[in-house]
């Protein structure tokens, strides 16, 4: 089976088949489930000290990955998600309320769709605030939550601004009473339950665990008394909750008959965070001064930084009957899923979409090694890059006048302790050639205003 790219209109990129001989119960269906501000260490199986039973259960019986890397901040790994390609190559490198893709933009909801599947979000977009740069004109048939970036858990605002009011269904901003988790949550249940033999793609890009937080009571009552201080108990009620909200989306698949024949994926937009809960610049939601105890031990770093505690997230996949259980160390990231949905959906382009990212298909179904490739960080406001290529990271900061090189042999260095690029320094040069080349095609596709 082969299907031929085309561009339908001037913001829907599609597909055209060419040939009819599958059938669409053979064809999966992907749920993409991303928290947002999620640490390394924030769940149990990597040491956390917040029970995390279906993330845990995830992990034991499906394949983690173990060095899936994601952007150091949000937009810019959505960007990477949706389109296969470095967010730098959009201009894309903090979190942007202004329309971050071209209309025209191939992307994996968009490509989906025009193969056959039902497309929907049920979550934070951040890739346009306004209606007119939504997701329902990036490829989603469906869209629910926020238009712009983490809110306020009960008065669903963004923050002080143009794009405050940003709670919507479908380009349409409305009002709503509840939590924001279990609002995403019920409506991503109801939403499956009501599928049927078309193939779907659902992406759930919750709000926990970023701030500001304000649990429910029951959520608080949860946690184990030894965690003290307010804001660390909303921390700690906050990934209990998005655990809970993971295994009922799970449950729903189960009772729809759709478990087996449905891939999930589970991952973090970036590293935990340490910044001040109860931000000013959000309107009042009674939310409770502190900071947050975003945990990435024992990485490097924190959200923000292109060191691997801002970068290297939890993150699972699961396919029964499929995909089976373990773990998997090669290098991936964000923008591989695009090509690997693609793949597995028996989609292939006709013209050079110009992925950055590769087909996973391979690792995944078969734990076949990656062959050895380049992966490019660029950080927030281009300040930092980070280039990841085999045993060996690079770290560049600093000015284009006066950079700073760190070179770290990050298989055996995985907190990123020791520098090495004085006593490496034929292996800095490569590494830094690798990064001029990743780095030509940055901005090149910049959206036009």
């Amino acid at each position: 089976m082969r299907w031929l790219f085309g561009i339908l209109c001037v913001c829907i990129p599609a597909v055209e088949a060419i040939g009819h001989d599958h059938r669409e119960a053979q064809r999966p269906s992907f749920v993409f489930i991303m928290a947002d501000d999620l640490g390394w260490a924030d769940v149990a199986f990597h040491g956390g000290r917040f029970a995390t039973p279906h993330l845990d259960r995830l992990a034991s019986r499906n394949l983690e990955l173990g060095q899936h890397y994601v952007a150091p901040v949000c937009s810019p790994t959505r960007t990477g998600l949706m389109t296969g390609r470095c967010w730098s190559r959009f201009g894309i490198t903090t979190p942007t309320n202004t329309q971050a893709l071209p209309f025209g933009t191939p992307t994996l909801p968009g490509v989906l769709r025009s193969a056959g599947y039902a497309t929907c979000l049920m979550g934070k977009w951040h890739l346009g605030s306004s209606p007119e740069t939504g997701p329902n004109h990036f490829g989603f048939d469906h869209s629910y939550g926020s238009l712009a970036g983490g809110i306020s858990p009960w008065n669903h605002r963004y923050k002080k601004g143009p794009w405050t009011e940003t709670w919507h269904r479908d380009e349409t901003l409305i009002e709503e009473s509840g939590h924001v988790t279990d609002l995403l949550t019920t409506a991503a249940e109801k939403w499956i339950a009501a599928r049927d033999e078309q193939p779907f793609f659902l992406y759930l890009p919750y709000t926990a665990v970023h701030l500001p937080l304000k649990e429910p009571a029951e959520w608080l009552q949860r946690v184990p008394a030894e965690v003290t201080g307010e804001v660390p108990r909303h921390y700690a009620a906050s990934v209990m909750h998005l655990d809970d909200a993971v295994g009922r989306i799970l449950h729903a698949l189960e009772s729809k008959g759709l478990r087996q024949s449905t891939l999930v994926v589970f991952t973090s937009d970036n590293g935990g965070s340490t910044a001040e809960n109860n931000d000013l610049k959000y309107p009042d939601d009674n939310c409770p001064n502190g900071r947050l105890i975003g945990n990435n031990l024992p990485l490097r770093g924190i959200k923000g930084d292109v060191y691997e505690g801002g970068i290297r997230v939890p993150t699972m996949v699961s396919w029964p009957g499929k995909i089976e259980a373990g773990h998997v160390s090669d290098p991936v990231q964000i923008t591989d899923w695009m090509p690997t949905l693609c793949a597995l959906a028996g989609i292939t382009p006709a013209t050079d979409l110009r992925w950055d990212g590769t087909d996973l298909s391979d690792l995944l179904l078969n734990k076949t090694p990656l062959a050895e490739r380049s992966l490019y960080t660029a950080g927030p406001g281009w300040r930092a890059s980070a280039l990841r290529r085999g045993e060996w990271k690079l770290v560049v900061s600093g000015s284009s006048e006066n950079p700073r090189h760190e070179l770290f042999r990050i298989a055996k260095d995985t907190g990123e302790q020791h520098d090495l690029a004085k006593q490496e320094p034929a292996q800095l040069q490569r590494m830094l050639q690798f990064l001029k080349q990743v780095q030509q095609a940055d901005r090149d596709s910049v959206v036009r205003r």
